[in-house]
């Protein structure tokens, strides 16, 4: 559960707002990206709000996650934890991966992976809305 807002920052105006701290800012300038913030995270920025958004639902399904020198180590540990259909919607959020490439990676379709995206974003939606509901914000 997310609320968007036209608050503006110094670097661009908030787009997503979720619980505890996370939020997706769209970029001002003429090559726009949306950059997700949570507390004690790494800078990281994408080109489409679908990518942004898709990460935050990852971000939140595994309870966060560190991803300052992952491409030093790869994948973050607590996404691969987090079970196949999180890893299918994490890559999908790198800017050299598509649906069709991680279908393929998984040996499925496309469909399948869309599934998975439709399964992630249910999760992370029930777990803002119980975060919500304890006032943990």
């Amino acid at each position: 559960m997310s609320t968007s807002d036209s608050a503006t920052d110094a670097d661009g105006s908030v787009v997503e707002e979720y619980v505890l701290g996370v939020r997706i800012v769209g970029t001002d300038g003429p090559d726009e990206r949306y950059r997700f913030e949570a507390p004690e995270h790494t800078e990281i920025a994408f080109d489409s709000l679908e990518d942004a958004s898709r990460y935050a639902d990852v971000y939140f399904v595994v309870n966060g996650f560190v991803e300052e020198e992952t491409g030093e180590r790869g994948v973050p540990p607590e996404v691969i934890q987090g079970g196949r259909d999180t890893l299918a919607v994490y890559l999908l959020t790198r800017p050299w991966a598509d649906v069709n490439w991680v279908a393929s990676f998984f040996g499925t379709a496309p469909s399948e992976i869309e599934r998975y995206c439709s399964r992630v974003r249910e999760r992370a939606d029930e777990l803002r809305a119980e975060a919500k509901a304890q006032n943990r914000e």
